[in-house]
Order: structure tokens, then C-alpha cells, then sequence
């Protein structure tokens, strides 16, 4: 099956989707400093023009679903928001966060390229729909309680609003404690509704509460999910990225390594290619 997806206009710069190159949504999880941000915007921007493949930054100005009340949650809303508006306009890149609340979205919208809906709360309905009537691009991630097909309900969601810039991502299932899987399955059945499909091999491979005060993973395997996840249609790949994981102030378990990152892409875009001649 070889489903191609709508076409969804990021920026003046940067289209995903459709006939299109297999796309990036990459760095690090949340905004640890302001020099940080730009040095990995900077940085993967460049390995992302020489492949060629279309990339759209992201990191989280609030993790506000952290393990621990101690854990580093990010700057905030409105520090947060000014960083990824000066990324923006400074390096020309498009820029992705996740909003929580409702009250964050009218704010976030000015800045954001696209709105991410997070996982956990691509149930909130109300959240949902004031995303939609901004009408920009929305990055629904797919709960990891939820089957792919439920996924069908949110998309009828953001629809009921007249906003058909979706894109739906993949970031595993539950399995027991502390442990997540893949069912390569969800990437063509969210295909079917023919908006773009997004493997996130970063948070796959995460172990939540594995930690105890915090998530584990298994960094190892994200280029596995992420050529398992391209194999089977996904039209962009979504990864934690940084200079240096171990010291990463969330997601360092699942977090790739900036220096890894070349490879990886150059393997899917073969990969890709290799489908598509099919």
C-alpha cells in the first residue's frame, strides 16, 4: 500500500507531505539555554541542507509532564516562546512546541510554525479544538493508551473546526511497566486518512518512569524504529536530538546523538528511495 499524503504548507520555505522529501522534526526535548537552542538549530539545519531534507525545530518551552516535581521543566511560556521566535527569524527555520493548556495557545500560535498536541493529552477535546481554530499545522502525537484507529476521533476533532493541516504521529504503545512497543501497523492505517504520518523513534524507545524519579530508554535502537517506521510509509521522522545526551536535562536516554544524525538521515532517505521505486 502506498498512501500519499496531503500536502501541508509549513512556511514560506517548507512543505511536508505529498509528493515531498521525507522530512525532520528534530532537536533537543525541552530548552535548556538559550545558546544551546541555537547551537543545535544551527547545527542540524546544516546536516539537514546538505541531505536536503526539510526540517522543522522543536523543543518544549514547558515539560509539564515531567516523572518528578524536581525535574527540569524548560523556561516557560514566554522566555521560551521569544527563543523560538528568534531561532526562527535568525536561522529561517520553521518551529515546533507543545502546548498544554488552552490558555497558551493564542500565545504559542503567533510564534509556532506548528502546535503539537502531546501525547498524553490528544484526549482533551477542548485543547484540541482551540488549537484548530488557529488553523495551523497541528502535530497530533498518538497516546500511548491509544490504538491507531482511535486516532480517527481526534482527527474528527481538529476537522469540525475547517482545519485539515494535520499530521499524526507515531511514539508507541504500552506495554506492561516502564516499556513501550512499536506496531509498525499504525503508520498505514493513520495513512489512510491521507494526512502526513510521523515515526517518532526517539520516544519509542523510551522507557516511562523507567528511571524511577525520571523515563529511561534505549537510545541505541532509535535508528531501527526510525528505518522501521520509513519502511512502511512514514513521511517524516520526529527525534530527540543533542551535543551531548548523558547530560541532557530531559530525555536523555532517548535522546540521539547530534553526531549520528548525518548517517541516520542519508540511511532513510536510501531507504525511501528504495520504497518508492517499488
Amino acid at each position: 500500500m502506498n498512501t500519499v499524503s496531503r500536502e501541508i504548507k509549513v512556511s514560506s520555505k517548507v512543505k511536508i507531505g505529498g509528493l515531498n522529501p521525507l522530512f525532520l522534526i528534530g532537536g533537543p526535548c525541552v530548552i535548556e539555554k538559550e545558546e544551546h537552542a541555537f547551537f543545535m538549530a544551527k547545527e542540524i539545519k546544516e546536516i539537514c541542507a546538505e541531505l536536503k531534507v526539510p526540517f522543522i525545530f522543536k523543543a518544549s518551552y514547558d515539560k509539564a509532564n515531567r516523572s518528578s516535581l524536581s525535574s527540569y521543566r524548560g523556561p516557560g511560556l514566554e522566555k521560551g516562546l521569544e527563543i523560538l521566535l528568534k531561532i526562527k527569524k535568525e536561522l529561517s527555520v520553521p518551529v515546533l512546541s507543545d502546548v498544554h493548556e488552552q490558555n497558551q495557545v493564542e500565545k504559542a500560535a503567533r510564534v509556532l510554525d506548528i502546535i503539537q498536541i502531546p501525547a498524553f493529552l490528544c484526549r482533551q477535546t477542548d485543547l484540541i479544538l482551540e488549537a484548530a481554530r488557529t488553523k495551523k499545522p497541528l502535530n497530533l502525537k498518538k497516546g500511548q493508551f491509544l490504538s491507531p484507529l482511535e486516532m480517527k476521533n481526534v482527527v474528527e476533532k481538529v476537522l469540525s473546526q475547517g482545519n485539515e493541516n494535520i499530521i499524526l504521529t507515531e511514539r508507541g504503545a504500552c506495554f506492561g511497566y516502564n516499556n513501550l512497543v512499536f506496531d509498525i501497523r499504525s503508520i498505514p492505517i493513520m495513512k489512510e486518512w491521507r494526512f502526513p504520518v510521523v515515526i517518532d523513534a526517539s520516544h519509542i524507545v523510551q522507557k516511562p518512569g523507567g528511571e524511577g524519579v525520571s523515563s529511561g530508554g534505549e537510545a541505541k535502537f532509535i535508528p531501527f524504529m526510525a528505518k522501521a517506521g520509513v519502511s512502511v510509509g512514514a513521511d517524516g521522522v520526529f527525534l530527540e536530538i543533542h551535543d551531548k545526551p548523558e547530560k541532557a536535562l530531559s530525555d536523555k536516554y532517548n535522546s540521539l546523538i547530534i553526531n549520528d544524525l548525518s548517517n541516520l538521515l542519508a540511511s532513510l532517505l536510501r531507504l525511501k528511495k528504495a520504497i518508492e521505486e517499488e
